[in-house]
């Protein structure tokens, strides 16, 4: 959420976010609503002075009509009350679903456009493989080996699903694992967080109202499954007052992620691509409201996850997202795209974002600066890894002619040793 304040005060700038990422937050109508309730709320607090001064006054009237007319007015102050509270409880609905709607002003160097195609690639790594066969997909090699089922993954759940065995399941671990090690080795506190998590945990990080959509509901327990750890683990000290001396705060956590997806169709639903529930490595940043301080944090969880799939050996390319693309929350964005031979290029498997104070005002996130003043933090996160989705360039990228998957060697030492995957 944005700071209503600098709304009044940068009226143009958050019309100007509006049309760069596509919202249609009507900021004027926005603006309106507010002053009617500015207007109700200073009416209410005169009501409450005059009444006050007049219950004080009331007792010591000795004229009787006079005090009548007192006590009369005192009866037109309350029912004004009534009145004023009663706009007020359905103005303020109105304005706070609003107000989650309005997006964050982004950095100034992020790229204008409407959608990915405005999105410019900053740099890439590694050198795409010229095979010398033919190659097959993740799911011919998985099938093959005996490490990926997707026909009993659908038999048990649905499209979408799937179920790794063997080599399959421990390769999976092996990824998690060399991430969660690189991220502890590089001094992020680990955790273990809930995936059922409450409304206000998604509202606060933005997930909803936008995202509700995807996400899967425990009615009965008024619960929510989560898409990501960032939601958790950035919600971990909602409510909270921390000391300055206390940040940055840099977590790493790995979870089950559930997301329903509505809405993908084509080439997506296709294997392991965008499936219903995976697991990922998460990392997030709260730190103190410093803009220098936060683009230098930035780009660490940016490299963190570049130095990842450098040691998977995986050919990856680092886009800077526009502002079409980017979101409502965010400030600043960048996503890592590995190559996919299936695919026919480098698709998504990472998603770097700066989100400044936007997470943190709905989470009522605050810290006690050096003066004492107390204001709000920064908050950002990356990907580390997500598994399965990149298990389809390690087996894509890593085929022999003969089916097998070389291992490369910074998982071998979570696989025994080994280096290869044959079929049993």
């Amino acid at each position: 959420m944005i700071d209503i304040k600098d709304l009044r005060a940068n009226t143009e700038r958050y019309k100007t976010a509006c049309e760069q990422k596509r919202s249609s937050v009507d900021i004027d109508a926005l603006l309106s609503l507010d002053e009617q309730a500015r207007d109700l709320r200073q009416e209410l607090q005169d009501l409450t002075t005059e009444k006050n001064q007049a219950g004080k006054t009331i007792a010591q009237i000795k004229d009787a009509d006079e005090r009548q007319r007192a006590i009369d007015r005192m009866s037109e102050l309350k029912a004004r009350e009534k009145e004023i509270a009663a706009q007020l409880e359905a103005l303020e609905p109105q304005i706070e679903e609003m107000m989650l709607l309005v997006p964050l002003p982004s950095h100034p160097e992020s790229p204008v456009g409407p959608d990915e195609s405005g999105n410019v690639e900053v740099r890439r790594w590694g050198e795409v493989r010229d095979f010398g066969f033919e190659a097959k997909d993740h799911i011919e090699l998985g099938t093959a080996l005996g490490i990926v089922d997707l026909e009993r993954g659908v038999k048990l759940s649905g499209s979408r699903n799937y179920v790794l065995r063997g080599d399959g399941a421990l390769l999976h671990r092996a990824v998690l694992s060399l991430a969660l090690d690189l991220m502890v080795e590089k001094g992020f506190e680990p955790m273990t967080v809930p995936v059922l998590t409450k409304e206000k945990t998604f509202m606060g990080t933005g997930w909803f109202p936008e995202g509700k959509a995807q996400a899967y509901q425990v009615p009965e327990d008024e619960l929510f499954l989560v898409g990501t750890a960032e939601v958790p683990v950035t919600s971990f000290h909602m409510d909270e007052i921390l000391d300055e001396s206390e940040l940055p705060k840099r977590y790493v956590a790995q979870s089950l992620c559930f997301r329903r997806e509505a809405g993908a169709a084509g080439k997506d639903t296709y294997g392991l691509y965008r499936i219903h529930q995976f697991e990922k490595v998460e990392q997030v940043i709260v730190c103190k409201y410093d803009l220098e301080e936060a683009e230098k944090w930035h780009q660490c969880i940016l490299a963190n996850s570049e130095e990842l799939m450098q040691k998977l050996e995986l050919p990856y390319r680092v886009l800077e997202i526009c502002t079409g693309d980017m979101g409502t929350g965010k400030y600043r964005m960048y996503d890592i795209e590995t190559y996919m031979p299936s695919r026919g290029g480098y698709c998504e498997t990472h998603s770097a974002s700066n989100l400044l104070d936007f997470q943190t005002r709905r989470l009522n996130l605050r810290y006690r600066d050096a003066d004492r003043k107390v204001r709000h933090c920064i908050s950002m996160n990356n990907t580390v890894v997500a598994s399965p989705r990149v298990l389809i360039p390690l087996l894509e990228l890593n085929q022999n002619a003969d089916g097998s998957i070389t291992i490369p060697v910074a998982l071998r030492p979570y696989m025994g040793g080994r280096e290869r995957i044959v079929a049993k």
